[in-house]
């Protein structure tokens, strides 16, 4: 279940560089800007979100198996 939610928070958080890239517009300013406690919690969550993603990513990925490579 972790894992579901770290991955979604990471969509959220590449979603967000990819509007901030296009439109100049980001997830942030839907919560009064990233001056606000409520967009530092979710970006702070976003960034946690990846540091899981990357140590747990081998055990969990089934393309990658337990060594984090492909398996053949």
């Amino acid at each position: 279940m972790l894992h579901k939610i770290t991955f979604a928070l990471m969509a959220v958080g590449g979603l967000n560089w990819l509007l901030l890239a296009l439109t100049g517009w980001e997830v942030g300013q839907l919560l009064s800007g990233m001056e606000s406690t409520a967009a530092k919690a979710v970006y702070v969550l976003v960034g946690l979100s990846a540091i899981y993603e990357l140590v747990m990513h081998g055990k969990t990925c089934k393309e990658c198996g337990g060594m984090g490579v492909k398996q053949q």
